[in-house]
């Protein structure tokens, strides 16, 4: 009887210490310097680098304009040096 009894009340602890109360999560990382709060960032060309946010209106922000086309290839034609 005395074993049946220890058994019962550690099977009841052991349920209640699975109801126990955890530790809440850590609160996300604020942003980083130059991004704004609820944003997304945005790596458009792939290339690993953040290039602009989309803020929660799904608008499209860059950092900073294209950068310009490179100049055109030499011609063949013309002096050859």
């Amino acid at each position: 009887m005395r074993h049946r009894s220890i058994m019962l009340a550690a099977c009841g602890m052991l349920m209640l210490g699975a109801c126990a109360k955890k530790a809440p999560p850590a609160p996300p990382p604020p942003p980083p310097p130059g991004a704004v709060a609820g944003s997304h960032a945005a790596d458009r060309d792939g290339d690993g680098i953040v290039d602009g946010y989309y803020t929660s209106d799904g608008i499209y922000h860059p950092y900073a304009p294209p950068a310009p086309p490179p100049p055109p290839a030499p011609t063949r034609r013309g002096e050859r040096g």
